[in-house]
């Protein structure tokens, strides 16, 4: 396959405009999966992480999501180490706003203070001057939202944040934050089996916000033989896991999925879901299978 054909696979799966000013193709590639179990260390195969970075900017990827708290900084790292100096399409999404005391362990913090140290530890790290979207990891309920969304205007107003973003909100926190600043995305946990982030998804399709669902390939009992997933998978001879990214990217022109994974092979199937087209019946099937298990 010629780097151009490569390259249109991404673009295949549509774009979408953040905030009116940032274009990228909607499959995108999530980053945590490269760091050690747990999300705790380093990788266990740190060529191979470099290698699967490096093929999703040759399949077209332009958005990468990470955050600091991935290793913690090590997915940060391996993005500059592969990619760095950046294509010019390229977006790196990061996150702040979860502290790591150990694997597994995750503790929010949004205090002022620890969200400005995080940016710039994340500038430095990936080696930019300015992020193009950094999203709030999670909202602090110990700190005034005032306070972590203020902190985050200001860095903004210096020029080292482009465009912000929420992570794990409901409608009434996007509301909340709406009446201190302009955001341009959410990311929700959201997958053909798990779709209590609805009312989130329409509001922000509704309101042209960037959906982007974190854990999109929770298949689970739908990819097994039988199931709704294994039965559209072999009809139209894919992999579940394309089946479900197709079904994503069908669901709301605003979605925005980052499948992530540690292996080449699992990334370029998962890029295929973007040339896969899934017809009314097919949609009905996926649906009304995912409810009823």
């Amino acid at each position: 396959m010629s780097t151009t054909s490569q390259k249109n696979l991404g673009a295949q799966s549509g774009a979408f405009s953040l905030g009116g000013n940032l274009s990228v193709h909607r499959l995108g590639f999530g980053s945590m999966q490269l760091t050690g179990e747990g999300v705790w260390g380093e990788s266990k195969d740190h060529a191979g992480a470099i290698a699967v970075l490096r093929r999703t900017i040759e399949l077209g990827v332009t958005l990468i999501d990470t955050a600091d708290s991935y290793g913690p900084e090590v997915a940060e790292r391996l993005i500059a180490e592969a990619l760095y100096p950046y294509p010019s399409d390229l977006l790196i999404a990061t996150k702040a706003g979860l502290m790591r005391p150990g694997p597994g362990q995750w503790v929010t913090n949004g205090k002022p203070e620890h969200l400005r140290s995080a940016l710039e530890g994340s500038l430095k790290r990936l080696k930019l001057d300015r992020i193009g979207l950094y999203q709030l990891h999670r909202i602090d309920a110990k700190v005034p939202l005032a306070d972590q969304i203020g902190t985050l205007v200001e860095l903004q107003k210096q020029g080292k944040i482009q465009h912000i973003g929420l992570s794990e909100v409901s409608v009434d926190q996007i509301k909340a934050v709406q009446k201190i600043t302009p955001i341009v995305s959410v990311q929700n946990l959201y997958n053909l089996s798990k779709r209590t982030a609805e009312d989130v998804l329409e509001y922000c399709t509704k309101h042209q916000l960037g959906f982007i669902p974190w854990f999109p390939l929770a298949t689970g009992d739908l990819a097994k033989p039988g199931g709704p997933l294994a039965r559209a998978a072999e009809r139209l001879k894919a992999a579940p896991a394309e089946i479900a990214l197709a079904w994503l990217l069908h669901k709301s022109p605003v979605m925005l999925p980052i499948p992530g994974t540690s292996s080449i092979a699992h990334l370029e199937s998962n890029m295929r879901a973007a040339a896969l087209q899934l017809d009314s019946a097919t949609i009905r099937e996926l649906e009304l299978g995912a409810k009823a298990a």
